[in-house]
């Protein structure tokens, strides 16, 4: 579905040139794309990037065509340390951010009776991680409770709560992938670094739809994909590690000879920073492409974006929550661009396959993904509908309409 008033965008946020922007984005012109929380369509560049190497791939080579790009590929880890506000040393290429994850929970010793604290709203994969975590090791999953006003986690009483277990690792995802919350992971992180606990933060949904500084943040580890607010490809992600984590030892658990050297027949010496997370082998027009969508970013202004991309998803909410038969529910003062809602007289996937057939993109979230927070809101499954600022406000009332047509025709 082609929009046809492209340039009416955000108005709230004039610094951002929609026009050239949806021009660098060939799929506005076939869809209205609202799964970016899934993954944002590529912009030009960097599907230029990627179409480059290959092509350079096959006419010399492979090693010969990563080593002629050499400084390009080093730009992945000094374009994601400028974005972050860190070293790129502190950077590792990952295939995902759940491979992220979990090459950071490899590195983590764990004993019988050892805490992990994490909260109610946290992605899937990581909750299941932490469950194969207790059955072979034996650790204890606590989770701390949400504030009674819907804000997300009661900050106070996770303190507390450290104070009380000296939890082996605290882990806290920023956006949940099942609505709009945005958890206070920088206040959490000072009460980490007051403890001297080991911090992990799963960012996946909210670099480069917000600001983040790991500094800020307060977080020894940190993940996230390249695939979604980025705008990279897919079977991308990275971890950051801190210079404290770094000092203090931790390697994966299966370290290669990317991340270390065999300096004697019985002995191996990891690498000082944290190329040790990574393997030898690297997709390296995926690596040029995700070098390309953050330095995209970078230019577009993260500021610019964190302005309007909420502000879009607000808007979306607010014309979903006029519709008889929907029930949006992102709670949260300030709820990020995915935007999460019930719907009465249909079941998931033929409602999913009706907006499919609208040419809008959007995704389904169901209760195994969220146990606490389906259970917490008494629903089976979710549609969510993430806009970004590529997006515009006149397709945020198609969307709407959209909606609000399917609802009426199944009563």
């Amino acid at each position: 579905m082609k929009n046809e008033n492209s340039a009416f965008g955000c108005s709230t946020e004039p610094l951002l040139d929609l026009t050239a922007l949806r021009a660098d984005t060939p799929g506005c012109e076939s869809v209205i794309h609202f799964n970016n929380a899934g993954a944002g369509l590529m912009p030009r560049p960097v599907l230029q990037a990627m179409l480059d190497h290959l092509r350079l791939e096959a006419a010399i080579g492979g090693y010969e065509a990563s080593a002629a790009r050499a400084a390009e590929v080093a730009d992945f880890h000094a374009s994601l340390a400028e974005l972050l506000g860190t070293g790129p040393g502190n950077i590792a290429f990952a295939a995902s951010a759940t491979h992220a994850y979990t090459k950071a929970l490899s590195a983590i010793d764990f004993r019988p009776g050892d805490v992990i604290l994490t909260t109610r709203n946290d992605f899937v994969s990581n909750q299941i991680a932490f469950l194969a975590l207790r059955k072979r090791h034996g650790v204890r999953i606590v989770h701390a409770p949400d504030h009674p006003d819907g804000s997300g986690v009661d900050v106070d009483t996770m303190a507390a709560l450290m104070r009380a277990h000296r939890p082996r690792l605290v882990a806290v995802t920023h956006v949940p992938t099942n609505s709009g919350l945005v958890q206070p992971v920088a206040e959490i992180g000072r009460h980490c670094r007051e403890l001297d606990l080991l911090y992990l933060v799963d960012a996946c949904q909210s670099v480069g739809q917000y600001p983040v500084d790991v500094e800020e943040t307060g977080c020894d580890l940190l993940t996230a994909t390249c695939r979604k607010f980025l705008r990279g490809p897919r079977g991308s992600g990275f971890l950051y590690v801190s210079d404290r984590a770094l000092a203090a030892g931790y390697e994966p658990l299966h370290i290669d000879m990317h991340g270390a050297r065999w300096v004697a027949p019985g002995y191996y010496r990891p690498v000082d920073t944290a190329a040790r997370f990574e393997e030898w082998e690297f997709p390296y027009a995926t690596v040029l492409g995700c070098a390309a969508a953050v330095r995209y970013a970078l230019r577009v202004g993260l500021d610019s974006i964190a302005r309007c991309t909420p502000v879009l998803a607000g808007r979306l909410r607010e014309h979903l929550a006029a519709v008889p038969g929907v029930r949006t529910l992102d709670r949260g003062p300030a709820p990020a661009a995915l935007v999460t809602f019930a719907i009465e007289g249909w079941e998931a996937e033929p409602f999913k396959a009706a907006t499919d057939a609208r040419g809008i993109n959007s995704a389904l979230s169901y209760r195994e993904f969220a146990q606490h927070d389906s259970a917490d809101k008494d629903v089976e499954w979710c549609l969510r509908l993430s806009p970004h600022y590529y997006n515009t406000e006149d397709e945020v009332v198609a969307v709407a309409d959209a909606v609000a047509e399917l609802v009426r025709s199944a009563r």
